[in-house]
């Protein structure tokens, strides 16, 4: 069994080599605001026990068993959050936490039964893919809202943030996902986007628009 601090380790590498398939450790330092060299000590233990290719001086990359363990602790942190919002009332904003802690409770049958409650949701209430049972996960290939244009109707889907800072924003605007957001004006100097949706228009900065994913409406 894995430890607590060794499974956090292996989730930030997954998140920060999604792109890549591969990530330095100095990065890997910056995500877990651990020391370099506690990161390079851990980095060498797990490589020891088969979840990472390491070399010297290089980047590393997750083993096939590595990303099988991480995907794993996503899913029951994934699972967990879509169980407090959708069966116990807490709002997409204030789950994570409570996520970083039973995620890394080791029984499966339990996040078995709360997949099974939940009737196997394919994503969190933030619009991320939830890996199934066997290590499997479903990408979408979303645009962000700030790659539209005037004239084009969206609906929000995902965000790319879920830190609490972004949603409590997003929740003082009315911004929850499924909403049909039509583009009314977009400003060529500094990209922001003057919206309609729910009935009411809005101005949302290019900061906003990027960390909004969405798909167009037919």
């Amino acid at each position: 069994m894995n430890s607590f601090t060794e499974e956090n380790y292996l989730k930030a590498m997954f998140n920060l080599s999604e792109k890549s398939g591969e990530v330095t450790v100095k990065e890997l330092s910056e995500s877990l605001h651990i020391k370099m060299p506690t990161v390079n000590s851990m980095v060498k233990k797990l490589a020891a026990k088969g979840f990472l290719n390491y070399e010297s001086y290089k980047p590393i990359q997750l083993t096939a068993s590595g990303t099988k363990e991480a995907l794993s602790i996503i899913r029951k942190h994934r699972l967990t959050e879509m169980f407090l919002v959708e069966k116990m009332g807490f709002g997409w904003e204030e789950v994570h936490e409570v996520a970083e802690q039973i995620e890394h409770i080791h029984s499966p049958k339990f996040f078995a039964k709360m997949d099974e409650l939940l009737d196997f949701p394919t994503v969190d209430p933030h619009g991320s893919p939830i890996p199934d049972a066997s290590g499997v996960i479903r990408w979408n290939t979303y645009e962000t809202l700030s790659q539209f244009e005037p004239g084009d109707m969206v609906k929000l889907v995902a965000v790319t943030h879920s830190n609490d800072d972004f949603l409590k924003y997003l929740n003082s605007k009315n911004i929850t996902l499924e909403i049909q957001i039509e583009i009314l004006e977009k400003e060529k100097f500094d990209q922001n986007m003057t919206v309609r949706f729910n009935g009411e228009i809005e101005v949302l900065s290019s900061k906003v628009s990027e960390k909004l994913l969405v798909e167009k409406s037919i």
